[in-house]
């Protein structure tokens, strides 16, 4: 079985890096004494305190291993070392609808740095994998929702967000 590389930016692997820190020396602590104080309440079959502990270490474990899996697997874009015509990972890219001139400016990022409230969106997302390969000035129908959209792109950059 082959282990696919996860693309992330420098910024995104530096969140990675900072979540499983804080689980790893805050939370996972937290939790161990949850469970060590639940336990000094009594019998543990009918102790909710204890059971809801146990939950939280469970996930708190899994979202460990799911960041370790993830930073061993990172593939780190520099976007400041960056350049070109064509839309790529790591690229703010801004297009208008045809149809009502809104404009959009998205950064097309990793998985686990997509924020729409920031502009960010995921590589694997229907707009970002339309808009992968286009160059300014080109047209493209994008799927959304509520049906497609037909934009042209008027502007790409590789700026740091």
């Amino acid at each position: 079985m082959s282990e696919q590389m996860y693309p992330v930016t420098k910024q995104g692997h530096e969140q990675l890096k900072t979540e499983l820190k804080h689980l790893m020396s805050v939370v996972r602590p937290e939790v161990v004494q949850a469970i060590a104080d639940a336990r000094e309440h009594g019998d543990l079959k009918e102790n909710a305190e204890y059971h809801a502990a146990k939950e939280r270490q469970g996930f708190v474990e899994g979202r460990i291993q799911e960041l370790n899996g993830k930073l061993a697997q990172c593939n780190v874009i520099d976007i400041s070392r960056l350049s070109g015509e064509k839309v790529i990972f790591g690229a703010t890219v801004t297009y208008v609808d045809i149809e009502t001139d809104e404009e959009k400016t998205y950064q097309i990022v990793g998985e686990d740095e997509a924020d729409l409230e920031k502009g960010k969106i995921s590589y694997n997302s229907p707009i970002a994998r339309a808009l992968i390969g286009k160059t300014v000035g080109d047209s493209l129908i994008i799927p959304i929702p509520k049906g497609k959209v037909e934009v042209e792109i008027t502007d790409l950059e590789f700026v740091v967000k």
